[in-house]
C-alpha cells in the first residue's frame, strides 16, 4: 500500500488487528519515508534491523490472536528519552554516540504494549529551546515551510508527525515543549499533570518541570498513547504520582454529563484569561482561536472571562527556576564517567573546562551560567527563592480561576512559527514566545494544543486547553468533540 503513512494510530491499529497489513510492511514503508525526507531533520537515529525485528515480534503476537491498541504500530521517541537499542544524544555533542543500558519507563511501557520504535527524533540540546534550532545536529524544519522552525524543544517529534513520517511520537514538555511545536506544525499534543508519566530515563533539564507526553494527529491518538505511558513508577521515580493508570479513550465519544450528542459540550465553562487575549498576541493567531471558541459555543460550551494576573511573571520565574535546576542536573556531564571528554588537557580542572566548553552548545552554556549565578551565595534568596514564591502564586491564580470555569483556553504562542535563525541573536525574544505555556508548566497543570486553523503565511495555529490537576480525560474529550466537527487536525503540508 502506498498511502500507509496517511493513516493515523487508530486506523493503523484497526488494520493491523484485522490482519489487512503487517507491522513489517508499515515499518518498512515509514523507514523509506524517513530516508526520503532526511532534509527535514526530524530523525537523529534510525536502525532498520532493530525496528524490523520489533515489527516481526509484533506480527507474531498478532498472529497468535493478541490484540492491543498499539500492537504493531510504529512510533518514534524524542532524543531525551533514553533507549537501549538506539543512541541517545539529547541533541548534544556532549552525548554523541551514547548508548543507554536501559529504556526510559515511558519507552518501556510503549514497547510492552507492542509499539515499534522507528528511531530517535531531533530536539533542542538538552531540551533547551523554543525552535529546535539549538540542536547540535542541525535544525528540524517545519514541513509547512522549511525555512521556519517547527517549535521546540520537541521539534523533531512535531515534524515527524506533521510530515507523515510516523503516526505519533513522544515528546517532553518543560515550559511548553510539547504544546508549542504541536501548535507550530498543526498536530495535537498533550502535557499531562506533572508526575502522571514517569521521568525515569528522561534526561533531566529541570526536574520539577520536565514531563513526557504524546504528540499525534488527533486527541483520540493522544489518548491511546497516554493510556499506556501514564501511571505510577514508585520504584524508579519518586516524583511519579500514586494514581492508577487510566484508559483515556473510554467515554471519549460520549457527551458530557447532561449534554446531548448534538451539543456534547453543553454546560462546559471555558475560561478565557484576559492576559492571553491582549495586544501581545498577533491578530492572525487570535482570529482562528476565536473561530475555534465559537465552534465550542455551538457545541454547547459557555465562554467565561477570567484573570490570571501573574501571567507576565511566568517568564522571569521560569527562567530562574529552570536554569537553576539545569545547572545542578548538567553538572554530571564533566567528561569523567560518560559523555564527551576533551582530547588535550593539562589537569583535572582543565579537563572539566574543556570537556564542557566543547560538549555544550551556547544556549546550554547560557542557561547553566544563569542557573549557577542564581544559586550562588548571596543570590539564592533574592532570585531562586523569590521565583519559587511567585510560582506558588501562579498556581493559586489557576485555582482561583477554576472556581469559575472547567477548562481554560487561549493561544499557545503569540505568533506563528518564525524563520530559522531569526531569534538566535536575541534569546530573550525566543523566551518571550513561551508566555502562554509557562504558567501551566510552573503550576504542574495538564495542557494541550489542538490545531484550529492557519495564520500568516499559511502557518498552523493551535488552541491551548488547560485543565485542573488530573483532568487529562476532560481536555482530551473537549478536543475530541471539537475535532469530530472540524478537519484542521487532518490537514497535511502539501510537500508531503
Amino acid at each position: 500500500m502506498t498511502d500507509l503513512h496517511q493513516l493515523d494510530v487508530s486506523a493503523l491499529a484497526a488494520m493491523l488487528a484485522a490482519r489487512q497489513v503487517s507491522s513489517v510492511e508499515v515499518t518498512q514503508h515509514l523507514l523509506a519515508r524517513a530516508r526520503a525526507h532526511e532534509g527535514l531533520g526530524a530523525y537523529l537515529a534510525l536502525d532498520e534491523a532493530v525496528s524490523l525485528a520489533q515489527a516481526r515480534a509484533a506480527d507474531a503476537r498478532l498472529a497468535q490472536g493478541e490484540r492491543a491498541p498499539l500492537l504493531g504500530v510504529p512510533l518514534a521517541h524524542k532524543d531525551v528519552l533514553v533507549t537501549k537499542d538506539f543512541p541517545t544524544t539529547a541533541g548534544s555533542k556532549m552525548l554523541q554516540g551514547y548508548r543507554s543500558p536501559f529504556d526510559a519507563t515511558v519507552v518501556a511501557r510503549l514497547a510492552a504494549a507492542g509499539a515499534v520504535t522507528l528511531g530517535k527524533l531531533n530536539c533542542d540540546e538538552f531540551a533547551m529551546g523554543s525552535g529546535n534550532d539549538n540542536s547540535a545536529y542541525g535544525p528540524a524544519r517545519n514541513p509547512w515551510d522549511t525555512t521556519r522552525v517547527p517549535g521546540g524543544s520537541s521539534g523533531g517529534s512535531a515534524v515527524a508527525v506533521a510530515a507523515r513520517l510516523v503516526p505519533a511520537a513522544t515528546g517532553t514538555d518543560t515550559g511548553g515543549s510539547i504544546r508549542q511545536p504541536a501548535s507550530f506544525t498543526g498536530i495535537t499534543g498533550i502535557k499531562p499533570t506533572y508526575g502522571r508519566c514517569s521521568r525515569y530515563g528522561l534526561i533531566a533539564y529541570a526536574s520539577s518541570l520536565d514531563q513526557a507526553g504524546p504528540m499525534a494527529r488527533s486527541a483520540r491518538d493522544c489518548a491511546l498513547l497516554l493510556s499506556v505511558m501514564a501511571g505510577p513508577d514508585p520504584d524508579r521515580d519518586s516524583t511519579s504520582l500514586d494514581r492508577p493508570a487510566e484508559d483515556y479513550t473510554r467515554g471519549l465519544d460520549d457527551p458530557l454529563p447532561g449534554a446531548t450528542p448534538q451539543r456534547p459540550l453543553e454546560g462546559l465553562r471555558i475560561g478565557l484569561p484576559r492576559e492571553f487575549f491582549g495586544a501581545g498576541c498577533a491578530d492572525d493567531v487570535l482570529a482562528p482561536i476565536r473561530a475555534a471558541l465559537a465552534e465550542c459555543e455551538r457545541l454547547g460550551a459557555v465562554l467565561v472571562d477570567i484573570a490570571l494576573p501573574r501571567t507576565e511573571l511566568a517568564i522571569p520565574a521560569y527562567y530562574i527556576i529552570a536554569p537553576a535546576e539545569a545547572s545542578s542536573n548538567l553538572s554530571r556531564f564533566d567528561g569523567v564517567k560518560f559523555g564527551h571528554r576533551a582530547q588535550d588537557y593539562t589537569d583535572l580542572l582543565d579537563m572539566y573546562k574543556k570537556s564542557r566548553s566543547e560538549g555544550f552548545g551556547p544556549e546550554v552554556q547560557r542557561r547553566i551560567l544563569i542557573g549557577t549565578y542564581v544559586l550562588s551565595h548571596g543570590y539564592y534568596d533574592a532570585y531562586y527563592l523569590k521565583a519559587q514564591q511567585i510560582r506558588r502564586l501562579i498556581a493559586q491564580d489557576f485555582q482561583a480561576a477554576f472556581q469559575h470555569c472547567d477548562v481554560i483556553a487561549g493561544p499557545v504562542a503569540p505568533t506563528v512559527a518564525w524563520a530559522i535563525g531569526e531569534k538566535t541573536a536575541d534569546p530573550v525574544a525566543a523566551y518571550l514566545a513561551d508566555i502562554y505555556t509557562l504558567p501551566a508548566s510552573l503550576a504542574g497543570l495538564p495542557g494541550m494544543s489542538v490545531p484550529v486553523g492557519f495564520g500568516r503565511g499559511g502557518m498552523p495555529v493551535g488552541l491551548q486547553l488547560i485543565g485542573n490537576y488530573f483532568q487529562e480525560a476532560r481536555l482530551l474529550g473537549v478536543a475530541h468533540h471539537y475535532q469530530r466537527v472540524t478537519d484542521w487536525h487532518t490537514r497535511a503540508p502539501a510537500a508531503v
